[in-house]
């Protein structure tokens, strides 16, 4: 029980608590001057080894593990906890402050801008013709896949992730609420998946690279500390035979290792990457 009321209209007042607080603001925009770095390569990455920014990093590397050779990289870290996001140069990048962001100088007369990512995700493979389907349908349904994953991960994160593993004090009605939704998508994980090798059918592609770093971090016990355990998560065998494939592929193992911050579970530190050797 609470006795809080909601006031007639909000104001920010104070900090709003939990791991992220020092940086929440109700505000967008720049806070501080800062340039972004710029390598050598067509395709800067601006990111974190976060699972929004694992997805662009996966795609990276499956794409120069299929021969693409324009995609060679340079990444650079952007510690989202220290509020690099809201340098100058990120936020020209991305307006809205949010991890990954991409930078496309291909045709230097005309560089592209890049943010969201499963937006990024969609433009490597139009512009690669890679890991998106030709067929109508399996197409249809790789980006219908790939769109759930985008309004369905908040739920995960921002929802279940927040209250559960974040949030300054632990409340029963939030958590049941956010662990309700969570294992229903699971459930709609499993049984897509107890018909299908991949997310789109016979094919990998950004569909399972948009949905992998998600939720089979948590299913692996990556994320959330023990909330594979309290999800039951064990309990969807189709989905995951699929974590476990995904897993196996050397391009997901090389792309989970960038841009991803030094931990004593993590001495794996990728700041920079600068060519197709660097993480072999």
């Amino acid at each position: 029980m609470t006795d809080y009321t909601p006031p007639k209209v909000w104001t920010w007042n104070k900090p709003s608590g939990g791991q992220f607080a020092n940086i929440n603001r109700p505000t967008a925009g720049a806070r501080h001057e800062k340039e972004l770095p710029v390598g050598d390569h067509p395709l800067q990455l601006y990111s974190l080894g976060t699972p929004n920014g694992v997805k662009v990093s996966i795609m990276l590397e499956e794409l120069l593990a299929a021969g693409h050779a324009g995609a060679e990289y340079d990444a650079w870290l952007i510690d989202i906890s220290e509020g690099d996001q809201f340098g100058s140069g990120f936020v020209a990048l991305n307006p809205n402050s949010k991890i990954p962001a991409l930078l496309d100088r291909s045709d230097p007369a005309r560089p592209q801008r890049l943010f969201e990512s499963g937006a990024i995700l969609l433009y490597l493979a139009e512009k690669f013709g890679a890991f998106l389907p030709t067929d109508p349908a399996a197409r249809t349904a790789a980006l219908g896949w790939l769109f759930w994953q985008m309004g369905s991960a908040p739920f995960l994160g921002g929802g279940f992730g927040h209250f559960y593993a974040y949030a300054p004090e632990k409340y029963e009605y939030p958590i049941d609420r956010y662990a309700m939704e969570v294992k229903r998508q699971y459930d709609v994980l499993d049984r897509h998946l107890a018909d299908n090798p991949y997310m789109a059918g016979s094919d990998y592609s950004i569909a399972d690279m948009a949905i992998w770093p998600w939720y089979g971090a948590v299913a692996l016990g990556q994320a959330y500390g023990d909330a594979a355990t309290f999800l039951g998560l064990a309990d969807y065998k189709h989905f995951r035979g699929w974590v476990d494939r995904i897993a196996a592929r050397p391009a997901v193992q090389r792309g989970r290792r960038v841009n991803r911050k030094p931990t004593e579970d993590n001495p794996d530190f990728v700041p920079e990457r600068h060519s197709a050797a660097d993480l072999d």
